[in-house]
């Protein structure tokens, strides 16, 4: 069995932590820093063939393998972080579910502009009722000649502000199959956006409100039955989580190592005292151990299916929570520095931090685990009244 990554897909690795160095470390810390959307990125990153990459070329995409896509988020990220959140949105998430299941024409109108980094998109999925609940979801699609009138509200949106186009998770009836995706324009009719949030990490977000909106037939993506099939796409979007989070804790332990060998205190270089020998030991065989189970989740579809929903738990519950240790840790090896917007340390830590809650929070994939040793499902809704 052979661990390492095949020659070609080194020289690839080679290849995109070159443009990055020359292209995204000079501004890495402004970005991390800037509330507005890296636009420029997403049309560099479109140049060299970062977006879509999984995608058919027919599409638009460069029909690469997840693996590879993995390679380059992480590579990406570990020169400048918040540069991987614009690869992510252009490999997983709303394009991958374009990709498998748009029309001709939805995939001309829509996914081409999103992979020349001219558009980007928002998924709204998630209810102020229907967290990790999804299937509770209360937004309605009420047929209205060949189109749907959509009523409902989605928060806590990655791109809510100033997206160009929506995915929009609807229920065109009762139960898990009846519940489907539309395409909602900015600007449209009956749709508003709400006041501006922010995350901890600096992430914005707005509410999303949609008043009787038509949706075209055109514009419908996954009619009743889509839920299963968006959400068995959901475990490729977890691989871009993933990678960020474990790129982040690399990146992180990379610093604080190189700060543990140059800072002195009582004379002698931090490196030197056994305290944190041994911490930065253990943080380091956690890392190696999480980049293990990364690969083999995205080999686990083969090279360009869908991730088992066993291996991706796993993978983002272990790069999760060591990708968020790893900066905790740097912040205190580097003390007023870590704790400073001079260094990413800071930025990296708070998102990372809530990549432990979005895409799966640690304690639903811990049971999407369980669910596989026991080969069976737990219905975590109390037993209805007799």
């Amino acid at each position: 069995m052979n661990f390492d990554l095949s020659e070609d897909q080194q020289l690839f690795q080679d290849a995109v932590r070159g443009f990055a160095e020359r292209h995204l470390r000079a501004d890495a810390l402004k970005r991390a820093h800037a509330p507005e959307h890296p636009a420029d990125v997403g049309r560099l990153m479109a140049e060299q063939g970062l977006m879509g990459i999984t995608l058919p070329e027919a599409d638009g995409g460069q029909g690469g393998t997840l693996l590879d896509a993995v390679i380059a988020i992480q590579e990406v990220a570990k020169v400048c972080p918040r540069s991987a959140d614009v690869i992510q949105a252009g490999n997983f998430g709303p394009i991958r579910v374009f990709a498998e299941y748009g029309t001709p024409a939805q995939k001309e109108k829509y996914l081409k502009p999103l992979l020349r980094g001219e558009t980007v998109i928002c998924l709204g999925m998630t209810e102020p009722e229907a967290g990790s609940a999804v299937t509770d979801l209360k937004t309605t699609a009420t047929p209205d000649g060949d189109g749907y009138r959509v009523t409902g509200t989605k928060v806590f949106n990655t791109h809510g502000p100033y997206a160009d186009v929506y995915l929009v998770y609807v229920r065109y009836g009762p139960g898990v199959g009846g519940i489907g995706s539309v395409l909602i324009e900015r600007g449209a009719p009956g749709f508003r956006i709400g006041k501006t949030s922010k995350f901890l990490s600096g992430e914005e977000w707005a509410q999303l409100y949609f008043e009787d909106v038509y949706v075209p037939p055109e514009n419908v993506l996954l009619k009743e039955g889509g839920f299963k099939k968006q959400i068995a796409g959901f475990n490729v979007e977890r691989m871009g989580n993933c990678a960020r989070s474990l790129a982040y804790g690399q990146l992180a332990f990379e610093t604080a190592r190189q700060w543990a060998m140059d800072r002195k205190q009582f004379g002698r270089p931090l490196c030197e005292f056994q305290g944190l020998q041994w911490q930065f030991a253990e943080l380091k065989m956690r890392l190696e151990a999480a980049q293990l189970l990364l690969y083999r989740a995205a080999l686990s579809g083969g090279e360009h299916g869908i991730p088992t929903q066993m291996d991706t738990a796993m993978a983002k519950h272990t790069c999760n929570q060591v990708g968020f240790d790893a900066c905790n840790f740097a912040m205190q090896v580097m003390g007023g520095m870590g704790y400073s917007d001079e260094s990413l340390i800071e930025y990296m830590f708070r998102k990372t931090r809530g990549w432990m809650i979005a895409g799966g929070s640690l304690e639903i994939l811990k049971q999407r685990v369980a669910e596989g040793i026991f080969g069976r499902s737990f219905d975590q809704r109390p037993p209805k009244a007799v």
